[in-house]
């Protein structure tokens, strides 16, 4: 099923206006709508579970993943459309559609999503079973497994769970968002009253129990709705319990800020508070209730009709990640170590010695994020170090970077954090952490009010020959050693003064609203990136004008911008040949004649979650090329990215790491085939392997081949003396190239 398109909803609407290629640079249709391309990665991610190349295991949690990614889709973006509806904004989108029209066109592809992801996991359950992993119902749980479940369900469930009987001295109570909770109908039996009965489940109650092996030895599973099911006479004694089901609500988690907050950190601590109590969006609910039922839970929570998705089986599905963590490596991807890079290791660990001797760039995840750790903690332990500073968008719990700061700190070291509270889910955790530090004391600083600090920078300032010698670090990716393991992404090392100079003059903006009269290097949103940007595509455009060579390859999460995106199409039609990799959203059109016929789009979705961002311009040469410009950044083109947050464009000028940038990582990524599925113009995705001679895995390349910048003495080269000559064993085999 996975070879199959993935079509757009609006497919029909649009088919006459594409094949008669009238869709012109007025016309709103030139645009693909926000939130159905980004249902459409979602659709992309679950289509993933359905390849049999794919170990059991992964395939299933790619199923969680889906769920997930749509838990937040439906408590951000589409909470958004529909308080708009009600705000009655009148403002329509780039692709000219209402916010009604884009609820409705929302909310059917939404439901058709869930009720397919649900499709998948029982067709994985039956697989599953083949392999050994018998997910069970309550019926066909045994004699022993009963007695071992009660054990739990006394000492475990029942202090927790909290069973009510809905009547005027016990009103329907607050449920919080995704919660699942259980709803039935009771009756008394020593008077026959009636009632409707509540059970709320504990956030932290797991979704599915892992039995003892049974006789035979097989793994079985119960999901834990099967077991309540089994005790609600128990949780309900003196009634009989008829009809019993689970519900899912989602509700608004979008948090809006005042301009006028004095205290940011108050200010947030209060509006998590509000989260769980958001407006009601949607609702999920086991087809097991009746229909009354449901009419009394949407009246509860002000839903309507169309707001509820009926689901057969397991309500959230997100718990599957539970399964996945079973011990049958053998149903998963082969574990992958991380290498640590020999330009590094030349130096024996030493990263201040091993960025003097050159620049280089780490590849995550198939180089260790333990560099930037390093980097960190050497700063924390050098004497000579007297400044750190540092951006924190996302990290861990024990983030081994707030540990290396607080070090840092509590020896005397001046060490600045920018700590960004409005990392969308991971503000609460966040204040913690900057707490903490503070407590260490780091100098916190929480950014703008206005603005997101999305970029990912951290300064070193060490003493060295009776001067200061300033190390850089520009990361695509957040400092989370985590997500490092999975999300691709790129880390730039440097010791270059202009850099240096520019990341201090960013680090002051930040801390001090003072915006840099001069930036040697860098472009920063919102101040200067979109220029950059716009004038590198530009430039592009008139040399496709005047005949010369002409090329765009970009690698991003997300293409919104309306206007970056009607700059591309203007290149296209002057004759620049454009590629782009987007892994999620996509609003532009790729092969409209007329309009977009030398843009090609491509969304590579597999192992490891594509994150880097890389854009490269012809520069008056054919791609790949020495003289070609590349940037890596930490942002995507987007509007809320170029417009409303702090963010980076690193201009790459190292020989070595442009050419392992270009020349490596950009044109693999072109190449695959076995991970990739290609934009058509009417919005839907086909995957290349269809079209394929051979399968080539872009995340198979990397975890086989060193990087270029990364190899060390094996490989030779010295400060910004990379020839450049050397192609990658990528390039070497590629047809890509021609622009």
């Amino acid at each position: 099923m996975m070879d199959k398109p993935l079509t757009a909803p609006d497919r029909d609407d649009l088919e006459p206006l594409l094949q008669a290629a009238k869709v012109g640079m007025d016309a709103p249709e030139r645009f693909i709508n926000r939130e159905i391309s980004w249902l459409g990665f979602n659709e992309r991610v679950l289509a993933e579970a359905q390849r049999e190349q794919h170990p059991l295991l992964e395939r299933l949690r790619f199923v969680a993943i889906s769920a997930t990614n749509l838990e937040e889709f439906i408590m951000v973006r589409f909470a958004g459309l529909k308080a708009q509806v009600r705000a009655r904004m009148e403002t329509l989108s780039p692709e000219g559609l209402t916010s009604a029209q884009q609820v409705a066109m929302t909310a059917a592809r939404v439901r058709d999503l869930q009720l397919r992801q649900l499709e998948v996991w029982h067709g994985l359950r039956d697989a599953l079973k083949q392999s050994d992993i018998h997910v069970i119902e309550r019926s066909e749980l045994t004699d022993s497994e009963l007695q071992h479940l009660e054990g739990t369900f006394e000492t475990e469930w029942l202090p927790v769970l909290t069973p009510i009987s809905v009547d005027p001295s016990h009103p329907f109570p607050f449920i919080r968002n995704l919660a699942v909770s259980m709803v039935m109908e009771l009756t008394r039996q020593s008077d026959n009253r009636r009632f409707t009965g509540l059970l709320m489940i504990p956030s932290d109650m797991p979704g599915f129990i892992r039995l003892p092996r049974n006789a035979q030895g097989h793994s079985r599973i119960v999901p834990a709705a099967e077991v309540l099911h089994h005790y609600l006479e128990r949780l309900f004694p003196g009634f009989t319990v008829e009809n019993p089901g689970f519900f899912q609500l989602f509700r608004d988690s979008d948090i809006e800020l005042a301009e006028e907050a004095e205290d940011l950190v108050r200010l947030f601590e209060t509006a998590l508070k509000r989260r769980t109590r958001g407006d009601s969006v949607s609702i999920n609910i086991d087809d097991r209730v009746p229909d009354h039922l449901v009419a009394a839970l949407l009246d509860e929570f002000g839903l309507a009709p169309e707001d509820c998705v009926r689901m057969g089986g397991e309500i959230n599905l997100a718990q599957l990640s539970e399964i996945c963590d079973i011990n049958r490596p053998e149903l998963k991807f082969q574990p992958y170590d991380p290498r640590y890079p020999e330009r590094v290791r030349d130096f024996d660990g030493d990263c201040f010695a091993a960025i003097r001797a050159k620049d280089f760039v780490i590849h995550h995840p198939f180089e260790s994020f333990d560099v930037v750790v390093r980097f960190l903690n050497q700063a924390a332990n050098d004497p000579d170090v007297v400044a750190i500073k540092q951006t924190l968008y996302r990290t861990s719990i024990d983030s081994p970077i707030i540990s290396a700061l607080k070090h840092a700190a509590e020896a005397g070291k001046s060490v600045t954090a920018l700590v960004e509270l409005k990392a969308r889910f991971d503000e609460e955790a966040n204040i913690r952490w900057a707490r903490d530090m503070e407590r260490a004391g780091v100098q916190v600083v929480y950014g703008f009010l206005d603005l997101k600090t999305h970029a990912k920078v951290s300064l070193v300032a060490r003493r060295e020959s009776g001067g200061l010698r300033t190390y850089c670090h520009f990361g695509t990716g957040n400092y989370h050693p985590i997500t490092a393991r999975i999300y691709t992404d790129l880390s730039y090392f440097t010791d270059d003064v202009e850099f240096a100079q520019d990341a201090g003059r960013l680090f002051n903006y930040m801390t001090s609203y003072a915006e840099p009269t001069k930036m040697n290097r860098i472009s920063l949103a919102p101040l200067n990136m979109r220029e950059t940007l716009m004038d590198a595509i530009e430039d592009e455009t008139r040399a496709a004008q005047q005949g010369k060579p002409a090329g765009i390859w970009a690698k991003m999460n997300s293409l919104v911008d309306p206007e970056i995106i009607d700059a591309l199409y203007r290149a296209s039609q002057a004759g620049v040949k454009i590629e782009l990799v987007v892994r999620g959203i996509c609003c532009l059109r790729p092969g409209i004649a007329g309009l977009s016929e030398n843009i090609t789009v491509t969304s590579i979705i597999g192992r490891f979650l594509e994150h880097s961002r890389i854009c490269c311009f012809a520069n008056g040469a054919t791609l790949p090329s020495r003289q070609a410009r590349v940037f890596i950044s930490s942002a995507d083109w987007m509007p809320r990215n170029i417009n409303r947050r702090v963010e980076t464009l690193i201009p790459i000028l190292n020989e070595t790491v442009h050419q392992q940038i270009l020349d490596e990582i950009m044109v693999t990524n072109l190449r695959d085939t076995a991970n990739t599925w290609i934009l058509q113009p009417d919005g839907s995705y086909i995957h290349r392997s269809i079209e394929a001679s051979e399968l080539i895995s872009s995340h198979q390349y990397f975890m086989e081949n060193p990087s270029l910048s990364g190899r060390g003495r094996a490989r030779g080269g010295g400060k910004g003396k990379g020839k450049g000559k050397n192609k990658s064993k990528a390039q070497a085999k590629s047809g890509v190239g021609g622009a």
